[in-house]
């Protein structure tokens, strides 16, 4: 078979990103009309220094009904999840969204490239002291509410994780820190929203924690692509259904690409690697990644997001999402 030359071209590019109550209608997400976006900055251990990394902050209009920390994937930027992050906070949720590193000398970085745990047990202290004001998350949130002008926003006690990518892997892993170093801050932690979810080559930080999770009442849900080179082959997403033991664990695009999550906030480079959204596709993982947040904080199981729901069924008789069960 001839390969093309832009398929060639997408080949060099790849090493760059991947070494309740029920409701009887679906919404889509809220637009970003009021939504605050602010750029500062948060400190995060690393080894005997201290980073100082780029961290957006999203405000609601009104109070904040919960945390979203939403992570960007390998070799991305948290600029690239920006559009999805404007529909979290549209939809009533502070989102943070820190930039952390594809390279560093000392291990610091988003995916495992060596051992990466100590720097992630790193970033899981930042949520697990995120009550006190101020310690690092709640300096930044300091620092970003000063500059929205919005001096009477607090830190939310709830929180919801969503990553894609590496950024999957990464919440999983901190999720489970979180689970065996803070108690507090487990007990307002709400749920995982994965995005097309990626392992890393090295190690066994996935598998790790969705061992440890795999037994709490956590919902851990994903939205993931067909398996291709960008997704390490759906390597997240089969891990998720390998090692969590519930009958619904997410939905596959049919026609998706690695670069659904990112949306509009995409790029040439996340777009010629591995390939260009599909308005369809955005729609429905903006739908479902903000109404199963949405589910999370509120305790609740809204019927349109699930099997069986009447927006839920839309997707699957169109072809456009196949359903993901988990481990029996």
């Amino acid at each position: 078979m001839r390969v093309s030359r832009r398929r060639s071209a997408r080949a060099l590019t790849i090493a760059a990103l991947t070494t309740a109550p029920l409701v009887l209608a679906a919404s889509p997400p809220a637009e970003a009309a009021a939504v605050t976006k602010i750029q500062t900055t948060v400190d995060i251990r690393c080894a005997f220094t201290t980073l100082k990394q780029n961290a957006d902050w999203y405000f609601p209009s009104g109070r904040p009904q919960g945390l979203v920390w939403l992570q960007h994937g390998f070799a991305r930027s948290n600029g690239n999840v920006t559009d999805l992050a404007t529909k979290y906070a549209g939809a009533g949720y502070l989102v943070f969204a820190p930039a952390l590193p594809s390279a560093n000398l000392l291990g610091c970085t988003l995916q495992n490239i060596g051992n990466n745990t100590d720097f992630l047990n790193n970033v899981a202290d930042l949520f697990g002291k995120a009550s006190d004001p101020s310690d690092k998350l709640g300096r930044s949130l300091a620092a970003a509410k000063s500059k929205a002008g919005r001096p009477e926003v607090t830190m939310p006690s709830t929180t919801v994780f969503a990553g894609h990518s590496a950024g999957g892997e990464a919440v999983e892993y901190v999720a489970q820190r979180v689970r065996s170093t803070y108690p507090a801050a487990w007990a307002g932690l709400r749920g995982l929203v994965l995005l097309d979810p990626v392992k890393s080559f090295i190690g066994n930080n996935t598998d790790a924690a969705l061992g440890g999770l795999d037994g709490t009442t956590l919902p851990i849900l994903t939205i993931a692509s067909p398996p291709y080179i960008c997704n390490n082959s759906g390597s997240g997403t089969d891990a998720l259904q390998t090692r969590l033991h519930r009958p619904f664990v997410g939905v596959r695009l049919t026609t998706g690409a690695h670069t659904d999550a990112e949306g509009a906030s995409t790029d040439s480079v996340g777009t010629l690697a591995c390939g260009t959204p599909q308005d369809k596709n955005v729609a429905a993982l903006q739908t479902l990644a903000v109404g199963w947040a949405r589910d999370d904080f509120n305790g609740t199981r809204t019927a349109d997001y699930y099997p069986g729901g009447g927006y839920y069924q839309g997707l699957l008789g169109a072809g456009t999402i196949q359903t993901l069960p988990g481990a029996s």
